[in-house]
């Protein structure tokens, strides 16, 4: 056998798909323009406050039966501070949109090759969760009845924004709480900057913001638990059905190629 037949091959590049800037935000513009129009434009007038209570009572009942009711008290070791209840107000607000849109420039620029398949898992996921929003309208704990003792934080302390101003109350979906679109993001970034991260410390550290996040919705009472294990589940199935999609958007390019 000769030297040359022993030795080994070199890795091969990567192979780094053609992506252009222009196109990845007019796709993202359009994107974010489908979701705002189903979640947002039309507010909460298209569906009753007692079909979304209806459906409250059901995820309390199915919380109930497995012991995971216990919003109100999550909510309770938080309310002394008004501090930390408006940090998180904003958190809420705002951190899910940049922390995501960083991510996904992230890997834009510095790992394109793994690029498409987590901006399709993003975008499946998000569609799933809209047809959620759409089939169960479901009215969260900040906004149940006095007798569950859940604190609207958003309207009794208030934060960078409110449900309760004019123009968002108007158009903003309340109801839009099953699965947590929240939490599915932030354990999407999670998931999608870890393999790049050096560190056996360092990588488990992202797991910090999805756990942050769902402390953040319980205790802004905008989420139940099972908003946030239905955010999970979807994002699994968003990931799931992603990969198909990018292999076979793949194999349609090698094959043009």
């Amino acid at each position: 056998m000769t030297a040359s037949a022993t030795k080994p091959s070199p890795a091969q590049p990567r192979p780094t798909p053609k992506l252009r800037w222009w196109q990845e935000a007019l796709y993202c513009l359009a994107f974010y323009a489908a979701y705002t129009v189903v979640r947002d434009v039309h507010g909460t007038t298209p569906v009753s406050r007692a079909h979304a209570f209806a459906n409250a009572e059901k995820i309390i009942d199915l919380e109930q039966f497995f012991g995971l009711f216990q919003e109100r008290r999550i909510q309770s070791w938080f309310l002394h501070s008004t501090l930390i209840v408006k940090l998180f107000d904003d958190y809420y607000g705002s951190a899910h949109f940049v922390i995501t849109l960083a991510v996904l420039m992230y890997l834009f620029r510095r790992q394109p090759w793994r690029y498409p398949l987590w901006r399709n898992t993003l975008a499946v996921t998000t569609a799933l969760a809209l047809i959620g929003f759409a089939l169960f309208p479901l009215l969260p704990p900040r906004l149940l009845p006095p007798g569950y003792h859940i604190v609207d934080t958003l309207r009794t302390v208030g934060g960078l924004w409110s449900f309760n101003s004019g123009p968002m109350n108007s158009v903003s979906n309340q109801y839009a709480a099953m699965p947590s679109l929240h939490c599915a993001w932030s354990l999407w970034c999670a998931l999608a900057v870890r393999p790049s991260i050096k560190g056996r410390v360092t990588r488990e550290l992202v797991w910090l913001y999805p756990a942050l996040t769902v402390l953040c919705v319980v205790v802004t009472g905008n989420h139940y638990l099972a908003d946030v294990i239905g955010g999970a589940i979807t994002l699994g199935v968003g990931y799931g059905a992603a990969r198909v999609i990018t292999s076979l958007f793949a194999n349609r390019d090698r094959a043009a190629t």
